[in-house]
């Protein structure tokens, strides 16, 4: 009898790394613009745009929450895939603990987003 072979959970990371790659390439650099340097200086919206409670109103609704919370998971989901494997290029061999640190810390960030976001309500 043939033992099974074990299934690799790496397309889950890797998945995860690519989507929040594309996002942050995507997205990344406008909203760096608009938050930093638009919106504050009143170059395309007014600058209360980005007032609390227009802020807190975008966050509330539904479709700002799944925003704020794709943005941030995805983008931290990305920045621990690639700073495990830059350890690696450095010479830090990925370990269990060192996996186990990052994607958790990753898991850590993306529950959080998404308990704060709920805890804002509707």
């Amino acid at each position: 009898m043939k033992p099974i072979p074990r299934r690799s959970n790496a397309p889950v990371f890797w998945g995860l790394f690519g989507a929040g790659g594309m996002l942050a390439a995507l997205f990344g650099p406008v909203l760096v613009f608009m938050t930093g340097i638009a919106v504050p200086l009143g170059f395309i919206l007014p600058s209360d745009a980005m007032s609390w409670a227009h802020m807190q109103a975008f966050a509330q609704h539904w479709a700002g929450k799944g925003l704020l919370f794709v943005v941030v998971a995805l983008f931290m989901w990305h920045a621990m895939h690639r700073i495990l494997h830059s350890l690696h290029d450095l010479g830090v061999h990925a370990g269990a603990a060192l996996k186990i640190a990052c994607y958790g810390l990753a898991l850590l960030v993306s529950i959080v987003a998404a308990w704060v976001l709920l805890a804002l309500g509707f």
